[in-house]
């Protein structure tokens, strides 16, 4: 459970009727965004209130009658997602700025600037955003908001989006490791092991990626590994 002291109140109005919970915002909005989260983590206290602040409850009946349900999960993932997270300005402030960078960090690592093939810092994306206007949609996953903000700075900074594909060598040494790590960059094409426990592998991966790529393999093979650039 969360503290009180750091909850917040999540109000839905159905039938007349006031229902409020005490929520962690973080995991409010996540459960909004239609992620599953586990109720010791969303609830201050497993609780439906009609006013949460005197600690009036809702009574079990009335909770069945309005929503078809006394299961708590079921009940409060409804208050959530159709009623308001009542976030502080504060709160609203930090979390709009997270969302922010995320958002310019995905940007950062699908996309490269087409003139010279690099990807924009995500610093110069966020400026780009705040210059554009950009609404950010604190509810909603940054996924969900990549191609409405991509079309609102693609007139202030140029963005290419392209797939390459790369022929990696690692060391026996380093092999284990850095095969593992690869798989988050991107699909794997083909690969193989050699005799010796060397690893050699065709992935394909956004540009964007390609200097976070080069980085990870650096630090697990001490600059070992080989990375050739084969198709744009």
């Amino acid at each position: 459970m969360i503290s009180v002291d750091r909850a917040v109140i999540a109000r839905l109005i159905k039938a007349g009727q006031k229902f409020e919970i005490l929520v962690d915002p973080v995991k409010a909005l996540e459960v909004k965004a239609g992620k599953p989260i586990l109720m010791e983590e969303l609830l201050a206290i497993p609780e439906v209130f009609e006013d949460s602040k005197k600690g009036l409850k809702v009574s079990p009946s009335l909770v069945n009658k309005t929503f078809g349900t006394n299961d708590l999960e079921q009940v409060v993932t409804k208050i959530i997602k159709e009623g308001q997270v009542q976030l502080t300005t504060e709160q609203r402030t930090t979390m709009l700025d997270a969302k922010k960078k995320a958002i310019a960090d995905l940007i950062a690592k699908r996309a490269v600037n087409p003139q010279t093939f690099v990807p924009h810092p995500p610093d110069r994306i966020l400026r780009a955003m705040e210059q554009a206007k950009v609404k950010i949609e604190i509810e909603k996953r940054p996924e969900e908001q990549l191609e409405t903000i991509i079309k609102a700075i693609q007139g202030i900074i140029p963005l290419h989006f392209e797939k390459i594909q790369v022929a990696i060598f690692i060391p026996a040494d380093f092999a284990a490791t850095a095969s593992s790590a690869l798989r988050a960059f991107g699909s794997m094409t083909k690969e193989e092991w050699t005799s010796d426990g060397d690893y050699r592998c065709l992935l394909e991966l956004s540009g964007g990626a390609q200097q976070a790529l080069y980085d990870k393999l650096n630090s697990i093979t001490h600059g070992q590994a080989e990375v050739k650039i084969i198709k744009r």
